[in-house]
């Protein structure tokens, strides 16, 4: 892919990425991204804590469904939410063809990284600590700021990374209820199609390695901080 998106010399490459159609949508692509990693990082680990600190009527099944995202084909993801926000939404809220409508999708398909990224860690994360700490008389936030979430943190980062990867290349899920106007609601993805169709591979891969880049840089990131966060953990 790489390859193939320089074999016409640096110049068409650049010109690819940086023609206004494709930054505007690789401008979009990773905004939407960015904004679905910081809804992620909340209600993923809201989530992770309902379902392993508490007991609820159902909780098997909300357990069952946090997986489905993983197991639904993204087309037919897309095809779902369009049915149910789209012009004939059930609850009268129509979200096609819209940045909503965006984000929704790719809140839908990112967001159990982070579920189950936390979700082992609270499981072994230990409550005598909590209980100790509230003892000796801090506050519920207080152990929440000192002692619950930098143990979640690195599960957190995590669950975060692989959704920010994920959210960047995403295209079964957004292409039918994005409507993909260009400027407004066409994500990189799409744009490499519509490059696809109209005989441009030479600007489809080049806009796939920029996508390609972004993830192996968030990726990189990520492990750089679990070998610095391994190497202060042996110091210590």
């Amino acid at each position: 892919m790489a390859g193939r998106a320089v074999v016409e010399g640096p110049e068409s490459f650049l010109r690819a990425i940086t023609s206004p159609q494709s930054i505007a949508a690789l401008q979009l692509t990773f905004l939407l991204s960015a904004i679905v990693v910081l809804i992620d990082a909340v209600m993923g680990t809201l989530i992770a804590w309902v379902l392993v600190r508490d007991e609820f009527p159902g909780k098997r099944i909300v357990n069952a469904l946090i997986d489905l995202p993983f197991a639904l084909p993204t087309i037919v993801a897309g095809l779902t939410l369009l049915t149910l926000y789209g012009p004939k939404s059930p609850f009268g809220l129509n979200l096609a063809y819209t940045q909503a409508g965006i984000l929704l999708a790719l809140l839908f398909v990112t967001l159990p990284f982070v579920v189950r990224a936390v979700q082992p860690v609270l499981i072994e994360l230990d409550r005598e600590m909590e209980e100790a700490a509230a003892s000796l008389g801090a506050s519920p936030l207080t152990v929440l700021r000192r002692i619950i979430l930098p143990n979640l943190a690195p599960a957190i980062l995590t669950g975060c990374a692989l959704a920010f990867a994920r959210a960047i290349g995403e295209f079964g899920s957004v292409v039918l209820i994005s409507g993909n106007i260009p400027y407004r609601t066409e994500v990189a993805a799409v744009n490499i199609f519509i490059q696809l169709e109209n005989d441009d591979p030479g600007g489809a891969a080049a806009i796939s390695v920029v996508l390609l880049a972004g993830a192996l840089l968030t990726l990189s990131s990520l492990e750089l901080l679990r070998r610095r966060g391994s190497r202060h953990e042996a110091v210590a």
